[in-house]
């Protein structure tokens, strides 16, 4: 498995019925994630999620960016682009 560090950009929906990948748009990766946008609830959601999605640990997975904000930046090692995106696209045919 290649050790790189992948950036991604993402944008959410936060308080959706339920956490899902709704796919690429423009490059951006938009998601709707289930828990509120309060104390950091939404944050941690999308790290727990994107962990199940794409198979590796959550200390895997770094926001760097958009801590407050629906776009965040985040931070994917231990995969390489190909393999996430092919993991969220499966993900998203669910």
């Amino acid at each position: 498995m290649n050790q790189k560090r992948i950036t991604l950009t993402i944008q959410i929906q936060p308080r959706a019925k339920r956490s899902e990948v709704l796919g690429f748009t423009d490059g951006i990766l938009k998601l709707k994630i289930a828990a509120p946008p309060i104390e950091g609830k939404a944050n941690k959601e999308v790290i727990s999620f994107l962990s199940d999605v794409l198979d590796i640990p959550k200390s895997n997975i770094d926001l760097e960016h958009g801590h407050t904000s629906k776009n965040k930046v985040i931070a994917i090692n231990g995969l390489d682009r190909e393999s996430i995106y092919e993991r969220i696209e499966a993900a998203r045919r669910k």
